[in-house]
């Protein structure tokens, strides 16, 4: 299914549960996540990748549910800073009109949160500033977009900081 480039594009329900320690926020679902209405997943996005290092579990080969379990059973939980907002393609920097998700309602839901990883510059820059008084420690990650250059070990390296948080 391919949206025409002015339709409104929606983010995902959260993928949390009363155990998650650690939430990644993505900023707006791209185009094949939307049309295949799952979280990362364009092909060439090391997201599954990155987390299944993170958690130490290989991921790739899951089915999305089985995804969604095994990130939960690991206290990792998902959503995204955007709610909803105009964009032509999947580029961040293209996204316009947004409005945001209700992250502090969120965040205040969830009582063993102890850390927010921003996948990538334009979630951190919009979610940040929503969430700097949450006293939870806030980690700036590298995108784990195709479109972000940094090659997998230097993306990984970075995201390893999330483990300090799950154990």
């Amino acid at each position: 299914m391919t949206l025409p480039p002015d339709t409104l594009k929606r983010s995902f329900p959260p993928v949390v549960d009363e155990r998650t320690r650690a939430l990644l926020l993505g900023s707006l679902p791209g185009a094949q996540s939307l049309a295949r209405g799952q979280y990362y997943a364009h092909p060439r996005n090391q997201f599954w990748r990155l987390i299944g290092a993170v958690i130490e579990t290989d991921l790739v080969f899951l089915s999305y549910e089985a995804r969604l379990e095994t990130l939960l059973a690991a206290r990792v939980g998902l959503w995204d800073v955007v709610a909803s907002a105009r964009r032509q393609g999947s580029l961040d920097a293209a996204i316009r009109d947004h409005s945001a998700n209700a992250l502090p309602d969120l965040v205040a839901a969830l009582p063993a949160l102890r850390a927010i990883g921003f996948n990538g510059g334009i979630s951190a820059r919009l979610g940040l500033p929503m969430l700097e008084e949450s006293g939870l420690a806030l980690l700036p990650l590298p995108s784990s977009s195709p479109t972000y250059t940094l090659s997998f070990e230097r993306k990984l390296e970075a995201w390893m900081a999330l483990r300090t948080y799950l154990d």
